[in-house]
């Protein structure tokens, strides 16, 4: 019979390349649940950006299912931009590279399990 500790909690590096330009920061909005996705951010983390390139880190998350939503936040408002119909002013990208079709990606095309210390890397899109 086996024993069970407290499940370890993990880092997620989140790593993020051909962004436009170092205006700005990069943003990145981790979630946790598919009902939250693009809604209700699990934690958010912000990076100054050099040569095009930005990264940020989750500390101590739980193992599980995640999405991330990152954007370049040009003006640094602290807030992803959107015109009127709710299309991003300002470059987005998510987790997997996930695209949407005429909107935002899929919960399921961005999804991604964290089980140790992990590391993803996002190419950033252009805005529409």
């Amino acid at each position: 019979m086996s024993s069970f500790g407290f499940a370890q909690n993990a880092d997620l590096t989140v790593s993020v390349s051909d962004l436009k330009n170092n205006t700005g920061s990069l943003t990145a909005e981790l979630y946790n649940t598919k009902e939250k996705f693009l809604k209700t951010p699990y934690k958010i983390a912000s990076s100054p950006i050099k040569s095009n390139t930005a990264s940020v880190t989750f500390t101590g998350i739980p193992k599980g299912e995640y999405t991330v939503l990152v954007y370049h936040d040009i003006n640094k408002n602290g807030k992803l931009d959107k015109y009127i119909i709710g299309m991003p002013k300002e470059p987005v990208a998510c987790s997997n590279n996930a695209k949407g079709f005429m909107g935002p990606p899929k919960y399921d095309d961005a999804k991604f399990t964290v089980t140790a210390d992990s590391k993803i890397n996002i190419i950033m899109t252009k805005a529409h």
